[in-house]
């Protein structure tokens, strides 16, 4: 029965049932007052993909009819960027590789700002938002930040940092009223978009609303950015791509078919690195951040045309026990097919793997006797191998799954850098031909 309630709850939650209602209820609430429909910005400062993101601001203001409202928050707190110093080096060449692909600013070169130009910026930044005049100067201002231009900031006017710690105060307690935790994020009507990568998202609910003032036609701001899967340059030796995944992640669900695909279509070698949940090696999993990483996973799944959405957990026992089976199907051949299939029986399928019944339908489905998943299932090499592998992705500079790099160049994390990492491919393979 427990389980049978799971299934329906998971379901419901993810459902484009329940989204409709919610937006619905949102837009009622919201025509009875008379409002204009607006949409929320968050900003933190010193953030990349808040500076990227704040590239985009004018454009939207100006092409859909909605109100756009700037708020500045500080940085998340600890239990939602476990892994802070990676995040902060991680996003400066993340960012700038993301501005390149949507014709932004962000400078290759950039380093981590010093608290005092932080502040500087924070403080003008401030006097803008108080001033009414926070979108003519927000990409200025991150400009002056991530080039080190400090003159530059100093010339703009600024408020001090009490009252500068005052407006970020307001801003962190709306985010959270709101219900959530990271900068760079747009807010409307019940649902969150985080950056330009998400954009898509909020773009294509503004134009089925009609607010789109644009051409029909007209290309959005930020469009979807995906894997293109075009012609495969002469190798002589196959590319490997190392992909670090966890059967507790949401995201590693959505990217494992893609993955697969992928590194077929370019002719690569996949190895697949697997590590245990964020939770199971003791990195804090806030509430609200996994319920924005299920219903966020939940559209980028829609987008790419995955099922998901009928949730069971398999923290502890199963992800352990599907570890287990994972370890000794890959060197018999079917581990890409199990890693699979077993995250889409967690996230979309509702199967327990925790259970001796839903881990042998996945093993079965993989092509794994169940002599072989009992004998995996009794075998405890497997910690081994998972430690390793995270310490590796630890050396790659990042922390969490999915995360992926091919040739050992820099790693990107997240199942929506698929572009990034073909982009990769297409180069190594170039140079496997030299």
């Amino acid at each position: 029965m427990k389980l049978f309630l799971t299934r329906i709850v998971t379901s419901t939650f993810t459902g484009r049932g329940l989204r409709n209602l919610r937006r619905f209820i949102h837009a009622y609430r919201r025509r009875i007052r008379g409002q204009k429909p607006t949409v929320h910005y968050f900003h933190q400062p010193d953030d990349p993909y808040s500076h990227v993101a704040a590239q985009t601001l004018d454009a939207l203001s100006t092409r859909y009819k909605i109100a756009l409202k700037p708020w500045l928050v500080s940085a998340p707190d600890d239990a939602a960027a476990p892994e802070r110093e990676k995040l902060r080096h991680y996003a400066l060449r993340d960012a700038a590789r993301v501005a390149r692909q949507y014709g932004y600013d962000f400078p290759d070169n950039a380093t981590l700002p010093e608290t005092s130009i932080s502040n500087a910026c924070a403080n003008a930044l401030s006097a803008a938002l108080s001033q009414g005049t926070f979108f003519e100067t927000v990409v200025s201002t991150g400009k002056a930040l991530w080039h080190g231009d400090a003159a530059a900031l100093a010339a703009l006017p600024a408020l001090s940092d009490k009252e500068t710690a005052k407006a970020i105060k307001a801003g962190d307690g709306q985010r959270r009223a709101f219900g959530h935790y990271l900068s760079g994020m747009f807010y409307f009507e019940g649902e969150w978009y985080w950056g330009v990568d998400r954009l898509n998202h909020l773009e294509e609910r503004l134009q089925e609303m009609g607010l789109d003032s644009a051409a029909q036609g007209t290309p959005s701001i930020a469009p979807y950015r995906d894997m293109k899967l075009g012609d495969v340059p002469p190798a002589k030796s196959r590319p490997v791509i190392e992909y670090w995944f966890s059967f507790r992640s949401p995201y590693s669900c959505i990217s494992a078919p893609r993955m697969r695909k992928l590194a077929r279509h370019y002719d690569c070698e996949l190895k697949l690195r697997f590590i245990l949940p964020m939770v199971m090696r003791g990195l804090p999993v806030p509430g609200i951040k996994r319920m924005y990483i299920t219903l966020d996973t939940k559209r980028e799944a829609e987008r790419c045309g995955l099922p998901y959405g009928t949730i069971v957990d398999p923290v502890g026992a199963g992800a352990a026990r599907a570890l287990a089976v994972l370890h000794h199907a890959i060197p018999l051949g079917k581990g890409e097919l199990f890693a699979e299939l077993g995250m889409q029986a967690a996230f979309a399928d509702g199967i327990d793997l925790a259970s001796d019944e839903g881990l042998l339908d996945v093993a079965t489905r993989a092509g794994l006797s169940e002599a072989e998943t009992r004998a995996a299932l009794a075998d405890e090499s497997w910690h081994a191998l998972a430690e390793e592998n995270r310490e590796a992705l630890f050396d790659s500079g990042l922390w969490g799954a999915p995360s992926f790099r091919v040739d050992g160049k820099p790693a990107h994390w997240g199942q929506d850098r698929f572009w990034a990492l073909e982009e990769d491919i297409i180069e190594a393979r170039h140079a496997r031909n030299a």
